[in-house]
């Protein structure tokens, strides 16, 4: 452990001269004053963490996606079974027996197989563990990992003394300062994008939730129609049976749809807020993007083409870098908002079956018998209410959407020529324009 105490500094309880000083901060590649966890290696050891989690993150995701995809098998399944039942009380047995069986047996073979696909994502999602990201400083804190035994605890540390006035000094720092400190930002960026994966997971679990209440809602209408067709007798059992098995399914896809609409709204923040604040950019070329930091930061001397190669170019190299991780924060930023635009849809569909069965029941018994018809008013009002919300969330993000140039469908092809460098391949465009 090296402890700096003005200008000497303790080393295993030794005291060495400031001239060594520079020479143990290169050794340890750190900037003056910094701890330990600043240098370059315990960084990239913690953005491994941050890129571990994230692959974790995007694996539950697609155990959800699975998950949903097995609750529209089962929806198709009661769709089949609720059809078979109609035939049957329509026309009897007779000539259509071989078909109401075999809608029958084809509705409770999908159910069976939805189930084995819900219910792997169901136990995953229960114990989807929730990641709080901490504030980036641009350089003046340092983001450290614990390890423990089920899940990595990241923290930062306090302010470094000194640190905010070495970065505004960007110009005056060495090659080798600027990479530590285009390290730290790399980490920075890191921890924002696994922030942003988490509330897209957490999108996800919603939207896996409203699912299974559509699914719940689904059996409810077949529920209260056999309730009010046949009062009495074996019908109204197995009515009272699927309305209470559909109502603990909108219960529990309700109470994973409550964190879900949190993540999105923190989600929708934290985009917003990151979208306003100054990227890397803005830090090393003030003049040509208007930073809070422009009068603080001289202009960066022109490099020659002889300064290049060597520590210049390695240090371009890690500005380049950093440049196309904040890239791909922009990408995941337009990411989070495009899962939110889908969570709204998905509470646009949940709120269109809710209101399809109050409208469904109320055409068909009438508005005869007062309770009954206000518990139809009461689900029509609830699916508008569903409806409103999503498209409070999908329409704005549809805006932003349309702004970013991520999201057409140009195609970019490169023309391999391994005679010279790939940066040298000539490239085929084709444009969405042409294609059409």
């Amino acid at each position: 452990m090296v402890i700096t105490t003005g200008d000497r500094i303790g080393y295993e309880g030794s005291k060495i001269p400031k001239a060594e000083l520079r020479r143990i901060e290169e050794s340890l590649d750190l900037n003056p004053g910094f701890p330990p966890s600043a240098g370059r290696t315990p960084l990239a050891k913690v953005r491994t963490y941050l890129a571990v989690l994230r692959s974790k993150l995007a694996s539950t995701r697609t155990g959800l996606a699975r998950g949903r995809t097995g609750l529209s098998f089962i929806r198709t399944g009661i769709a089949f079974i609720a059809v078979a039942i109609a035939i049957l009380k329509i026309f009897g047995g007779g000539y259509l027996v071989p078909l109401e069986i075999l809608l029958l047996l084809a509705g409770a073979a999908m159910i069976v197989d939805g189930l084995r696909w819900y219910l792997p994502a169901r136990r995953a999602a229960r114990v989807l563990s929730d990641f709080t990201p901490t504030e980036p400083t641009g350089g003046t804190t340092v983001l450290e990992v614990r390890d423990t035994e089920d899940q990595p605890v990241f923290f930062r540390t306090p302010p470094v003394p000194g640190a905010e006035q070495l970065r505004r000094g960007w110009s005056t720092l060495s090659p080798v300062m600027r990479r530590r400190f285009l390290a730290s930002d790399r980490t920075d960026l890191a921890e924002e994008r696994t922030a942003l994966a988490g509330y897209r997971t957490w999108m996800a679990r919603a939207r896996t939730g409203l699912a299974f209440t559509r699914t719940g809602v689904a059996l409810a209408g077949i529920g209260i129609a056999l309730l009010r067709q046949f009062p009495s007798g074996p019908w109204m059992i197995g009515g009272v049976l699927l309305l209470a098995i559909a109502v603990g399914m909108a219960v529990e896809g309700f109470l994973w749809y409550v964190p879900g609409r949190h993540a999105g709204t923190e989600g929708g923040a934290s985009v917003k807020k990151r979208t306003d604040t100054a990227g890397i950019w803005d830090l090393v070329f003030p003049p040509t993007h208007r930073s809070p930091l422009e009068d603080a930061i001289a202009v960066p001397e022109a490099l020659r083409r002889v300064s290049t190669p060597g520590i210049w170019g390695t240090s371009g190299l890690a500005l380049e870098r950093t440049l196309l991780a904040e890239r791909r924060n922009v990408m995941a930023r337009l990411r989070t908002v495009m899962a939110r635009s889908r969570t709204g849809l998905s509470f646009v569909r949940t709120g269109l079956s809710v209101s399809a069965v109050g409208t469904g029941l109320l055409i068909y018994f009438g508005a005869g018998s007062l309770p009954w018809a206000l518990f139809d008013a009461s689900l029509i009002l609830a699916g508008f209410l569903f409806i409103a919300d999503g498209l409070y969330w999908h329409l704005p993000a549809e805006k932003i959407r349309s702004q970013f140039p991520y999201c057409t469908a140009d195609l970019e092809i490169p023309l391999p020529d391994y005679g010279r460098p790939a940066a040298c391949w000539p490239k085929a465009v084709f444009s969405h324009d042409d294609i059409v």
